[in-house]
């Protein structure tokens, strides 16, 4: 019967070519840092996602604050309703935090994880030993650092030595190339390089974000995402442009190259993807041959 379900939920969507197109994919190379052995990584992860801005859970547009989107100001009523349909781990945005560099949302992200039985983790803002440990102590699983993953590489690799498992590298990529502050403020820092960088750091993660797909539902950077897992010898977490199912779909022949995880946002709020039935389709209780018989999809 679950064989049967997404065979239909396949040919419904039109889907056959989305696992055509992996046959045409160049072999997947990990780089030669990587020191991995057996299976990568487990099933894809989908990680719901909620921005915070004054409170309120919003999307922004391509990064543009100037482009707003409300939809909801219960965010721990929000958080409790990916849980029950299934999510395993959550995903904060401090928005006002990674455009000023100070906490604004802490009284909304301290309420999300004293409500949840899930993990948590949180990104925007997170600039100093002092306030990765300060949220870290507040009952989060994850801290996620950007801004200062370029502006100070020793600190990433100080608090992921002090907290093992608990620290991840956010790379927010427009053009290839990384920025930081929001997204406010463009370096000359290549997306690859950074990822490298990284690489033997002890961090547990890297979530690549491509700002121009991103909160656009246009489909992933599939190309840039790629290039990204092949810098990486650690688990790579994609975000940005996830429209329907198709997209999240499109990125399992990236599993073995080590993308373990994805996080969506406008796509779940507008009712363009089902969280439960997106889980079933690519998570834990997926079928794993999936691909393997995808002659028989079309």
């Amino acid at each position: 019967q679950a064989e049967d379900g997404i065979r239909d939920l396949v040919r419904s969507r039109g889907l056959g070519d989305v696992y055509k197109r992996q046959f045409q994919w160049p072999a997947l190379e990990r780089p030669s840092s990587c020191r991995m052995d057996g299976p990568l990584f487990g099933p894809m992860e989908i990680i719901p996602a909620i921005d915070l801005l004054d409170g309120a859970c919003v999307r922004l547009h391509q990064g543009d604050y100037d482009q707003v989107t409300r939809f909801s100001d219960d965010p721990v009523a929000q958080a409790l309703s990916w849980q029950r349909q299934g999510a395993k781990r959550l995903h904060l945005v401090d928005l006002d935090g990674a455009k000023r560099g100070e906490p604004a949302n802490d009284a909304a992200v301290r309420a999300i994880a004293n409500a949840l039985d899930i993990p948590v983790q949180l990104g925007g803002g997170v600039r100093s030993i002092e306030r990765a440990e300060e949220l870290l102590n507040c009952g989060l699983e994850r801290v996620i650092l950007g801004t200062v993953a370029i502006e100070q590489p020793d600190l990433v690799q100080l608090l992921a030595e002090r907290y093992p498992g608990a620290v991840v590298v956010g790379i927010d990529a427009n053009q290839g190339k990384v920025a930081t502050r929001g997204w406010l403020e463009q370096s000359d820092v290549l997306a690859t390089d950074l990822a490298r960088r990284f690489s033997d750091s002890g961090i547990a993660a890297i979530i690549t974000t491509d700002i121009a797909t991103d909160g656009t539902l246009a489909g992933p950077n599939l190309d840039a995402l790629r290039e990204m897992a092949q810098a990486s010898s650690v688990p790579v977490i994609a975000s940005g442009g996830i429209g329907c199912m198709a997209d999240l779909l499109s990125l399992l022949p990236l599993e073995d190259l080590g993308v373990c995880g994805v996080i969506v946002g406008r796509a779940l709020y507008d009712g363009r993807i089902d969280l439960a039935e997106a889980i079933s389709a690519i998570g834990d209780d997926r079928l794993q041959d999936i691909t393997c018989g995808s002659t028989d999809l079309a």
